[in-house]
């Protein structure tokens, strides 16, 4: 068995077992149990503060932390481990991809090293 098919195999092997466990997550995750307080960080006054300490730029980091939070739960983290697997095997599948050879410089004198020698001009 030749490289490009090994590799074919893992990516594939990847890929399968990636789904699988996507699948088993997405099954297995139940509802996320509901707060009865609230989150505080969900209210205005949380985000205008936020924004009022760090500015827009601290409430974007806030809201992109707290999504990225979100991606490792529940149902969400099924999706997350099925586009990280089909990422990986992708990249498994790339590797696989032969390279074309590499071409020989040629051996006539119109390349590298032809021409003057270095230093430029007449001795002197």
């Amino acid at each position: 068995m030749d490289r490009e098919t090994r590799l074919r195999m893992v990516s594939g092997a990847i890929l399968i077992a990636g789904l699988v466990a996507a699948i088993v997550i997405y099954a297995g995750a139940g509802q996320a149990p509901v707060d009865p307080l609230g989150n505080p960080e969900d209210s205005r006054k949380y985000l205008h503060d936020v924004e009022l300490y760090g500015g827009k730029a601290n409430l974007l980091a806030t809201e992109v932390r707290e999504w990225l939070h979100g991606l490792w739960h529940g149902k969400r983290l099924a999706f997350t481990v099925a586009v990280l697997a089909a990422l990986v095997a992708a990249g498994v599948r790339l590797a696989a991809i032969p390279l074309p050879p590499l071409e020989e410089p040629d051996a006539g004198g119109g390349g590298e090293g032809g021409g003057e020698p270095r230093g430029g001009g007449a001795p002197g």
